[in-house]
């Protein structure tokens, strides 16, 4: 196996040998006119000895300059990627070579020469006395630099320096070209005049086979109104006022949605405005789009897409800075269960960006556990993922695991979702959502983790299937497991739906209309929240630090509900199809206990504010950790028994007949109901 071998001494890119040569050529070029103007162009008579300085010195100062350039970190990347920590790197290791050049000639005399004198000669010639001057030689002395040659030196380095990496920049972000991309290319409208559609346009004049021409911006930022950008494009307005007018003027062949965190509300907005004109229209990716590119480079212009339904939801996404919110994994060994799945996967990607010191991935799923070890280790360069095969049922199993790798962090997110699925096999519901975790959070407080975080569902409140009646349960386990195991901090997540997570419906009619229709809605009244993927998940690792009591459940404010049938037809002109005619709507009819509105809390439940951006606390009375522990006995001699039918019956008798007490089992001022 070959190693790279990277020196410390002189950091350089292995593409840098051109850029080392014109370096020296220019730092060459810079010596020889400080002297050059110095001196007038003049090297002859007195001068001489200056002409022989430099001759002698320029190739130490070349070696010098290149030598500081590279300690300064000139050589690691292209000039294509200079910015302006590389202009002052430029400076600063300038300023250090001609110190070190001045020093070296000071102290080591690279040359010697006789001083010379004028001397007035006095003779008498045919009786006359005449008077001339003679040049004589004097001691020898070192020669050094003069003090104009040093500050012209310094000058001229720096900014031939500066205007060759400027000029590459120029070329290279195609501000010296023009945008005539050839005869049939299409105008594009950018939305966003900020560093997004700025990034969007230079690729686009770094690849003119895409045939794309910008005509300019729209924007929001009032500032920005009618100033151009380096490329000559003017933001021509706002989305808000201006939308229709300027898509009716300037009628662009395409538009493209350039604010990577641009909210549903304003995505909506031009995408009606551009279908009712039969405009296409694309976006961006997003940050975490972005992020999770494991190609090393912003491609941005070959990235853009087309605009998905998770772009259009009509609420604020929250962001948050995932070094701040995570920083307490840095340095840690960290588990997540379910870590093949949806929420597992995402949550190993964003704990990975943390630094911490391992990342153990248990799934039961051995393709899905594959997947995101293989996407870890060879598309991330992540080294510190382990996989472990493993399921979160088998109690001895999962001691083996705590055990060998020690995790101070626990997420919790194993778990089935599919509600159907659930209704018909109620046994493996209870078994893998509501056992398992029990399981995993008292296997927590036993091994003394210090904190262990289980991803819920809104489901879980006032429950009326077995899978959100499985949640609850987790739930009541998490709770009643903080208060017996107090060394472990113990946090339950809950939210909304997911969209594009294996539960979501968003895939399920993305398949419906693939196939040409019907896309099929329960009920016409259904209403769900929803979130996105990288969201939920950012809200998970910030819960796992939010407060400092146990047992707490977090919740997002989710904003408004969505109608899911107002989704459908969304999704169906994202397609470029008109609803109810060219993909027919049918309503099928709610199944067995589905609610046609979900909510977040709790009735006996109160919604508290907490630190973090926008994550609310359900306040609640504590439950009585030996009432718990009672009822899972009789849920899991059911479930040894495989009673399917006594199963189900005995869960949803169980939470409408729920009884919250006290940890210290006062029951006198019991409150029956959710």
């Amino acid at each position: 196996m070959r190693r790279r071998i990277k020196s410390a001494a002189f950091p350089v890119h292995r593409h840098a040998v051109p850029q080392l040569v014109l370096d020296g050529l220019l730092v060459a070029l810079a010596y020889f006119l400080a002297f050059w103007l110095r001196l007038e162009g003049h090297f002859s008579g007195g001068n001489h000895r200056y002409e022989h300085l430099m001759t002698t010195t320029i190739a130490w100062v070349v070696v010098v300059g290149l030598v500081c350039l590279g300690a300064f970190g000139q050589y690691q990347r292209l000039w294509r990627f200079v910015g302006q920590r590389d202009y002052e790197a430029v400076i600063k290791a300038m300023v250090v070579g001609t110190v070190v050049v001045v020093g070296a000639i000071a102290l080591l005399h690279p040359v010697i020469a006789a001083t010379t004198h004028i001397v007035p000669v006095e003779h008498r010639r045919h009786g006359v006395e005449i008077r001339t001057l003679v040049q004589r030689s004097g001691p020898s002395s070192a020669v050094t630099l003069p003090g104009s040659v040093i500050a012209l030196f310094f000058l001229l380095s720096v900014a031939l320096l500066v205007a060759a990496r400027f000029a590459v920049q120029l070329i290279t972000d195609g501000r010296v070209r023009s945008f005539r991309v050839g005869v049939g290319a299409r105008e594009v409208l950018i939305v966003g005049g900020g560093d997004g559609g700025r990034l969007v346009v230079r690729e686009l004049l770094r690849n003119p086979e895409l045939a794309l021409r910008p005509i300019g911006f729209l924007d929001d930022d009032p500032r920005k109104r009618g100033i151009k950008d380096e490329h000559g494009l003017k933001v021509l307005g706002d989305t808000d006022k201006d939308l229709d007018r300027i898509l009716d003027e300037v009628e662009p062949d395409e538009v493209v949605i350039a604010i990577p965190s641009a909210p549903g509300i304003l995505r909506a907005r031009v995408v009606a405005a551009c279908r009712k004109r039969g405009i296409p229209i694309r976006t961006m990716p997003t940050v975490f789009e972005l992020l999770r590119d494991g190609s090393g480079q912003l491609r941005v212009a070959r990235q853009l897409r087309e605009v998905r339904v998770e772009d259009m939801l009509g609420r604020e996404p929250v962001h948050e800075e995932l070094d701040r919110v995570g920083a307490y994994l840095h340095n840690e060994v960290v588990m997540v269960t379910g870590a093949g799945g949806s929420i597992g996967s995402e949550l190993c990607r964003q704990i990975a960006r943390v630094g911490p010191r391992r990342v153990i991935l248990v799934d039961h799923a051995e393709d899905n556990l594959f997947e995101i070890f293989r996407e870890l280790e060879e598309d991330r360069h992540v080294r510190t993922a382990i996989p472990v095969l493993a399921d979160c049922k088998e109690a001895e199993r999962m001691r083996e695991v705590l055990a060998e790798h020690r995790p101070a962090v626990i997420f919790h997110a194993a778990a089935y979702k599919h509600v159907s699925m659930m209704e018909q096999n109620p046994v493996e519901a209870i078994r893998n959502n509501a056992l398992a975790t029990r399981l995993m959070a008292r296997l927590a407080g036993e091994a003394r983790v210090q904190t262990f975080v289980l991803v819920s569902t809104d489901k879980a409140v006032t429950p009326a299937t077995v899978m959100g009646a499985s949640k609850a349960l987790a739930e009541w386990a998490t709770q009643a497991a903080s208060v017996q195991y107090p060394n472990t901090r113990y946090a339950t997540v809950r939210f909304g739906n997911v969209l594009g997570s294996s539960g979501s419906v968003v895939p399920i009619f993305r398949r419906q209309i693939a196939v040409g229709g019907p896309v099929t809605v329960t009920d016409a009244r259904m209403t769900r929240y929803f979130m996105t993927i990288p969201e939920a998940v950012q809200l998970i690792i910030r819960a796992g630090s939010v407060g400092e009591e146990s047992g707490e459940t977090y919740v997002l404010e989710m904003g408004e509900p969505v109608r899911i049938i107002d989704l459908a037809r969304q999704m169906i002109r994202l397609s470029g199809l008109e609803p109810d005619r060219d993909i027919a709507i049918e309503i099928v009819g709610a199944r067995s206990g589905e609610k046609f509105h979900e909510e977040l809390f709790n009735p006996h439940e109160h919604p508290q504010p907490t630190p973090a951006q926008r994550i609310l606390r359900a306040g609640h009375d504590r439950l009585d950790p030996t009432w718990v522990e009672r009822i899972f006995e009789d849920i899991n001699l059911l479930v040894s028994e495989g009673d399917a039918a006594a199963l189900a019956k005995h869960v949803s008798e169980l939470y409408d007949a729920r009884v919250t007490r006290t940890p210290d089992g006062d029951s006198g001022s019991a409150r029956v109901g959710p």
